[in-house]
C-alpha cells in the first residue's frame, strides 16, 4: 500500500474494471482521479498539518481560559468581603 490513500483507491478502482475496460485503464484512473480531486475540494477538507496546529491553538486557548476564570474568582473573593461590609455600614 502506498503512502498516498487517494492514489490506492484510484488503483483498487481501476483493478474491479472487466478485462475490456482495462484497455483503457490509464483514461479511466485520469478520469476518475480528476472526479474524486474535484469531490474533494469542495469538502473543505484540511491537511493532518494544519489540523494539529488548530488543536494546538484550541488547547492553549483552553488552558488561558482556566486561568482567567481562576483569576476572575480569586478577585471576586476578594471583592467579595468589601461589598459585605459595605452593605453592612450602609445599613
Amino acid at each position: 500500500m502506498s503512502a498516498n490513500p487517494f492514489e490506492d483507491m484510484v488503483k483498487k478502482f481501476t483493478d474491479t474494471l472487466p478485462e475490456p475496460l482495462r484497455n483503457m485503464q490509464d483514461d479511466m484512473e485520469k478520469n476518475m482521479r480528476g472526479v474524486m480531486e474535484s469531490g474533494l475540494q469542495k469538502m473543505n477538507l484540511v491537511t493532518r498539518e494544519e489540523f494539529d496546529i488548530q488543536s494546538a491553538v484550541l488547547q492553549r486557548t483552553r488552558e488561558k481560559l482556566e486561568a482567567l476564570e481562576k483569576q476572575v474568582a480569586n478577585l471576586e473573593k476578594g471583592l467579595l468581603p468589601e461589598v459585605t461590609s459595605k452593605q453592612t455600614e450602609s445599613e
